[in-house]
């Protein structure tokens, strides 16, 4: 897996794409409501110092998702983390939970960051990402984010650079293996 930055325009463009999906972005908000972005967009947030973007792939070098910080805020050493896994067929896998602990540990030695906040829409099955990467809740501001005119809450999280610690990789399983590999070891046990 690698975290390559946004610097293609077929890179962009892809991400763009990800983005425009409303599984994705019924999940996101770039401020003032917005919640699409466009590939002109997203350039100029890979040129700004507030927003830090990274792609992350398969281990063949595959894209498949992307972790960005927005706010990163140098004088008070913070961020917002935010993500979207693009090629939905790579879900449940453990790529999104490695890729977003990679790109924590990038985050916080690059940028010299001591804390990263996220939130995430209740309902939203990212939740168990965030807290398997370390996030703690903070708090819920209530009926604030709308999915089909239905009003939902956002879970607020954030994580300390003395509080972070990288995942180990796991190798990623595709989907259907789980279960096979429950009835191999049951077998093993078995016969041991």
């Amino acid at each position: 897996m690698k975290l390559l930055p946004l610097d293609t325009p077929d890179l962009i463009e892809l991400v763009a794409r990800w983005l425009a999906s409303k599984e994705n972005y019924q999940w996101l908000d770039f401020g003032g409501g917005r919640q699409v972005v466009t590939p002109a967009l997203l350039k100029v947030m890979t040129q700004r110092a507030s927003h830090f973007l990274r792609v992350y792939t398969t281990d063949e070098g595959e894209p498949i998702g992307v972790a960005g910080l927005n706010s990163v805020d140098r004088a008070f050493k913070t961020a917002t983390l935010w993500g979207a896994t693009g090629d939905k067929s790579f879900r449940s896998r453990g790529y999104a939970t490695y890729a977003g602990s990679k790109f924590l540990t990038l985050a916080f030695r690059e940028l010299g960051l001591d804390a990263i906040n996220t939130w995430v829409v209740e309902g939203n099955p990212s939740l168990r990402l965030v807290q398997r990467i370390g996030f703690r809740l903070v708090g819920r501001q209530r009926q604030c984010h709308y999915i089909d005119g239905q009003a939902y809450d956002r879970l607020f999280f954030d994580l300390l650079a003395s509080e972070h610690r990288e995942l180990e990789r796991e190798r990623p399983r595709r989907p259907g293996l789980a279960a096979m590999d429950t009835v191999a070891e049951e077998s093993h046990s078995a016969h041991a």
